[in-house]
């Protein structure tokens, strides 16, 4: 369980969002929406422990993200607007990588080249990160969502640089880790989950 407790944020001199408050259980699918500058990354960044915030607590399994920082970032998977793969090294080596650090159980070629399937990145995965488009670099990242053991998804514009195809490809991993009992937790300007029943929505700042 991920609880936001009173959580404000200020940002030069503005406030982003003040006592803010929610709750998000195991099974649960959550889209912070609001204007440019309503505070949605920063809201992700306070959430994942990466920015500060002005108030408020942030607690995962009723204890504080700050004591309870390494078995948090055991359960979270954070995607944000810098893709976080390193350049030069290829689309597989970066998720071999990957995997090396945050897998607990075995894993082979085949499940690596199933993830860089599903991004459509198969024939391009022994080149060099540094050499791809930037929607394919993008894509390289979200690889790891098909080879995370991750409880907590929090997803900042995942769908940057996406065709329509790949959105619904991306749609249908977001409900079935939900429907495992994870989290997702994401912004996205695209849209996607339509007639969904299982989308919940957080808005920030006036929603007009």
């Amino acid at each position: 369980m991920l609880e936001a407790s009173q959580l404000t944020a200020i940002r030069d001199n503005r406030v982003l969002f003040d006592s803010l408050s929610f709750t998000l259980n195991s099974g649960d699918l959550v889209q912070v929406e609001g204007r440019n500058g309503s505070g949605k990354t920063t809201l992700l960044r306070i959430i994942t422990g990466l920015a500060d915030r002005d108030g408020g607590d942030v607690l995962w399994n009723g204890e504080s993200i700050e004591s309870n920082r390494d078995t948090y970032h055991q359960d979270l998977l954070f995607l944000g607007h810098q893709t976080g793969i390193k350049r030069e090294l290829t689309a597989y080596e970066n998720l071999h990588f990957y995997l090396s650090i945050h897998s607990t159980s075995t894993f082979d070629k085949a499940s690596l080249y199933h993830a860089l399937l599903k991004v459509g990145l198969v024939g391009r995965e022994d080149v060099p990160v540094a050499q791809l488009s930037a929607g394919q670099q993008r894509r390289v990242a979200l690889a790891r969502l098909w080879l995370s053991e991750h409880k907590l998804w929090v997803l900042d514009e995942p769908l940057t640089a996406i065709d329509k195809q790949g959105v619904s490809v991306l749609e249908s991993l977001f409900l079935d880790h939900v429907d495992k009992g994870g989290i997702v937790l994401l912004t996205t300007h695209q849209d996607m989950f339509v007639n969904q029943p299982k989308l919940k929505k957080i808005v920030l700042g006036n929603p007009s």
